[in-house]
């Protein structure tokens, strides 16, 4: 092996200095590209696209950690790799974000700019603005293919999305009519189910009486939290089996303030129990008020206008506010005496993300998309098995909405974004084109000219879920499509699964017709990832101020701090529950992985390295190398990044750093001859260049850093080959001889501390044990104990007897004794541990006193009583520990 002088390491790992360097050198190397003309297996990842207006939060840094970490490993395992990035135009947020920035800068409304300029200025701010989280994901360390990067709103993308709504009208899958809609009243505009917050608020929850047509003094209470809306109410339903309102299901009630006449109906969608068990039916603004009016043919009578006033159907009240009319119609109702109880509620307000106001659901006309048709080849790809969740029960939230698909809304009434393309005739006749047609040529079909485009513009998803092809190239037959469709992995949160997932999967069925319908599904696996929570186990949110930056942890603790400690919090399944501190746990393992590994290469320097020794210390971190390869391996392939996490950490800080590394510094140091440390140096380095490579997905900056100043390196490391495992390397007996004195070096290590002996004295061991095979390992291996545990001698077998004034432990198979008799005065020590017993036991009672009493324990905060709980069992494992001391000193 190489005998050149070998460069060292600094005193101290600074991030901040490796970082931007290593990134550049990856750059630099073109080694994040992929190239479709490779005979390499491909392994493809599209990147969820992050919102234009966005920057990094919690939730996309571990997303995008784990993306990179599967990237990672299949680029190293010889795959063509490719994880293509992008970004969402996003539609309503980044027209909300601009629009209120220029009205702020300058008074003028987007409506007095115009459509042209307005849309001028969005592109400013998005060259601008728009890859701000594309350059903190390279603070990630994401290795993204980035000549590939895409923006919905890029040309080809454009084409993508007015070839599929070409194919869908014609093919009688998009159509435009008047349904119900989450409506902005300040955005004007249709919006989707998740850009609405469901919030807590305080309200009231108001009795209505609606008199009995025909029937003097009789009335049928309903109750409501929108007592505007009775104004468009068509209708009373009750359950019916409710004998209180059996001889009223067909009658009338006369609609207070309007006298409008509306039937009773009878539909077993009322609670019966809630309430009076009468509920008004409004179907123009309410969902379940929409379902009953469809199932019974009730009319749908519209009181609102676009910006949330009241329109011509509200009779008297045209023209308010929807909350002046709310204390009309209330003054009004209570004059009457058609006001009954009032009670204060808490309630979920349906609520616009980026507006904050409260959505009204609205009946509006609108673009939508038949869904039935769409879901059918989705729901079979996961029946089948050719799509899969991890964890698996995401998948009945999948097949959960699909089963029961409503059409989807596809336009906004919004400028920015792919406006629809249809055109109209003089006497309104549509028809969609894929391209451009002018004001004034002549329609393809009636002849007459055409006089306007649709002035709305799609849903953002209905360009997203086109994402996975549509970036390749689609719908031209591209090389890029040929090569990496379909993909393999798709990470992303709970959130969307119906909203995007589900429609990529059946974008994916319908449109990539061309292939076998085997090859159609967009992704073989979709990983949902945890959900990043606070301390206290909530979700992180700008209202609650209790977001976490990452690029600010990045700066303070390193970038491969930040990726090891979200990956090793968050177990499958489980959300991850975070505080600031936590990335000190990344940051100290990156620590101590950088100074073994700067002590390794000092001790490399100048030095002859042999092949890998065969001492029994060699063997055995060698068997446990050749294991933790096997085992990190599997749980990456297997998707499972906290294992993977977890088994990198053991054998790095103890079996590496802990055990090998000081059991072989004597012989690093010369003690058993130069052909001993040749051999310690190479087993040194076989073990740190392999534990290197499996780590390197994890935490790719150190690694690479520490890499190239590792002798007989070459290139990057981001590009050698994974390692596998030798099986010949795995040897139980070494394994098994070395835990042995793992076990008896750790017992006297305990002891020293559970007898407050000094560091500088030096015990002798003596191990009781009817196992002649441990026996045999032990007094072979009386100088690694010697060294490990400051110890003069080691006795081991079936007739060793304890010394009287010894203290005690089980280990290997048997007992450690440690005579103390000459290494601490017997009495003081026997009336020190007598005192912290009672002091102990003290702790204990007074504790068991507290956590019995009801009071605390139903008053107190959980996390106070919790703490409790854990300082009690602290204290009784202490107090064990000393009882023994006790015990062993008679």
């Amino acid at each position: 092996m190489s005998s050149n002088p070998v460069p060292s390491l600094d005193k101290a790992y600074d991030a901040s200095r490796v970082e931007d360097a290593c990134y550049t050198r990856w750059e630099e190397s073109g080694a994040f590209g992929a190239d479709a003309s490779s005979t390499r297996p491909p392994f493809v990842i599209m990147m969820p696209p992050p919102n234009v207006t966005g920057v990094l939060h919690m939730g996309h840094a571990l997303n995008n950690t784990i993306q990179d970490i599967v990237i990672r490993h299949r680029r190293m395992l010889g795959h063509e790799a490719l994880w293509l990035p992008g970004t969402d135009h996003a539609g309503i947020a980044t027209q909300a974000v601009v629009e209120k920035t220029i009205y702020r800068e300058t008074g003028v409304t987007r409506e007095e700019m115009g459509r042209d300029a307005f849309l001028a200025e969005i592109w400013k701010w998005k060259e601008k603005h728009g890859n701000t989280i594309l350059q903190q994901l390279r603070r990630l360390g994401c290795s993204c293919d980035w000549s590939r990067t895409k923006f919905t709103l890029d040309e080809d993308m454009s084409h993508a999305v007015r070839e599929t709504f070409v194919r869908l009208w014609e093919k009688g899958l998009i159509y435009r009519g008047a349904r119900l809609v989450n409506w902005d009243c300040v955005l004007q505009t249709a919006v989707s189910d998740d850009e609405i917050l469901h919030v807590p608020r305080a309200g009231k929850l108001w009795d209505l009486r609606y008199p009995v047509q025909g029937r003097d003094g009789e009335f049928v209470t309903v109750a409501t939290t929108r007592p505007e809306t009775m104004l468009g109410d068509t209708g009373v339903a009750v359950h019916p089996d409710d004998d209180r309102y059996r001889d009223l299901v067909g009658q009338t009630l006369v609609l207070p303030l309007l006298d409008r006449e509306i039937p009773v109906i009878a539909d077993e969608s009322v609670d019966p129990a809630f309430g009076s068990g009468a509920v008004k039916v409004t179907p123009g603004h309410d969902p379940a008020d929409y379902d009953r009016g469809a199932r019974h043919r009730l009319p749908i009578i519209n009181i609102l206008e676009g910006d949330g006033t009241m329109g011509e159907a509200a009779g008297p009240y045209r023209g308010l506010s929807r909350e002046q009319a709310r204390e009309a119609v209330l003054g009004d109702l209570a004059a009457a005496g058609l006001l009954g109880e009032v009670r204060e509620i808490e309630h979920n307000v349906a609520t616009s993300d980026r507006s904050r106001t409260a959505i009204e659901p609205l009946v509006s006309e609108q673009w939508f998309v038949r869904m039935e048709e769409l879901a059918r080849p989705a729901i079979a790809a996961v029946k089948t098995g050719r799509l899969r969740f991890k964890p698996d029960r995401w998948s009945s939230v999948y097949l959960d909405w699909l089963e029961n698909v409503r059409d989807w809304c596809i336009s906004r009434q919004l400028w920015w974004g792919h406006r629809i393309p249809v055109w109209y005739d003089e006497d309104g006749e549509p028809v969609a084109s894929v391209d451009e047609l002018e004001v004034g040529s002549p329609h393809p079909r009636t002849g007459k000219p055409i006089v306007r485009q649709d002035p709305d513009v799609l849903d953002t998803w209905a360009s997203s879920w086109l994402w996975p092809f549509a970036t390749l190239g689609w719908p031209e037959r591209t090389d890029d499509l040929a090569r990496f469709y379909p993909t393999h992995f798709l990470s992303t949160a709970r959130e969307i699964i119906y909203l995007w997932v589900a429609r990529m999967v059946m974008a994916g069925y319908e449109l990539l017709d061309h292939l076998p319908e085997k090859d159609r599904c967009p992704f073989d696996l979709c990983y949902i990832n945890p959900t990043v929570l606070d301390g206290q186990g909530r979700r992180m949110s700008k209202s609650l101020g209790n977001g976490i930056d990452p690029i600010e942890m990045i700066d303070r603790y390193g970038a491969d701090a930040v990726r090891y400690s979200l990956m090793v919090l968050g177990r499958e399944g489980q959300d991850v529950k975070l505080s600031e501190n936590r990335f000190e746990l990344g940051q100290r393992f990156a620590n101590k992985i950088w100074n073994a590994s700067r002590f390794v290469i000092r001790n490399l320097e100048g030095k002859r390295e042999a092949a890998p020794g065969t001492d029994l210390e060699d063997e055995w971190i060698r068997s446990r190398l050749a294991r933790v390869t096997e085992e990190v391996s599997a749980a990456l392939t297997e998707y499972r990044f906290h294992d993977a996490c977890q088994e990198l950490y053991r054998f790095l800080w103890n079996d590496y750093c802990d055990w090998y590394l000081e059991v072989v510094k004597g012989r690093l140091a010369g003690e058993a001859g130069e052909a001993s440390a040749a051999r310690a140096r190479g087993t040194l380095l076989e073990a740190l260049r392999t534990v290197l490579a499996l780590l390197h997905p994890i935490m790719p900056f150190l690694t690479e850093e520490i890499h190239r100043f590792l002798p007989g390196s070459k290139g990057l490391l981001m590009q050698s080959a994974w390692p596998t495992a030798d099986p010949a390397a795995r040897n139980l007996a070494a394994e098994g001889a070395f835990e042995a004195i793992q076990d008896v070096v750790s017992a006297v290590r305990n002891l020293r501390s559970r007898m407050s002996l000094p560091p500088s004295a030096v015990v002798s061991i003596l191990v009781k044990t009817d196992d002649a095979t441990v026996a045999t390992a032990l007094c072979e291996s009386e100088q690694r104990i010697m060294a490990l545990a400051g110890a003069k001698g080691v006795q081991a077998g079936p007739d060793v007897e304890k010394p009287a004034g010894s203290a005690s432990a089980l280990a290997a198979g048997g007992t450690v004794f440690v005579p103390l008799e000459g290494l601490i005065d017997l009495d003081v020590e026997r009336a020190r541990l007598g005192k912290e017993r009672g002091r102990l036991e003290n702790l204990v009672l007074q504790t068991e006193r507290k956590l019995g009493n009801e009071q605390f324990v139903s008053r107190a905060k959980p996390e106070i009583v919790e703490r409790e709980r854990e300082k009690l069992g602290s204290l009784k494992a202490d107090l064990e520990r000393v009882a023994g001391a006790v015990a062993d000193l008679g």
